[in-house]
């Protein structure tokens, strides 16, 4: 195991009782192993939201050094998305 440093957490009695009940069940040996699976899938939810931030981001600039926005009818543009899905369908694709 890589090197392990002690942190002291703060629970709240149902998700400590939720831990307590994961290693009574057996499913985990200690409340340490519970923690640090918490922290894995935790760990890569976060890597994930910062990419994703930093594409939102990506795509913000793009938008705005894209030019002057213009004005989009709504409800024009989604009957002709929905002609040419219809179109793709008829045409077997």
């Amino acid at each position: 195991m890589a090197s392990v440093e002690k942190v002291s957490i703060s629970l709240t009695s149902q998700h400590a009782e939720i831990l307590r009940e994961a290693v009574a069940s057996g499913a985990y040996a200690t409340s340490s192993e519970v923690v640090r699976e918490a922290m894995r899938d935790w760990a890569a939810k976060w890597v994930q939201r910062r990419g994703d931030m930093a594409d939102l981001r990506k795509m913000w600039e793009d938008g705005k050094a894209s030019g002057t926005a213009t004005a989009v009818d709504f409800d024009r543009t989604l009957e002709e998305a929905r002609a040419e899905l219809a179109a793709l369908k008829r045409n077997g694709n």
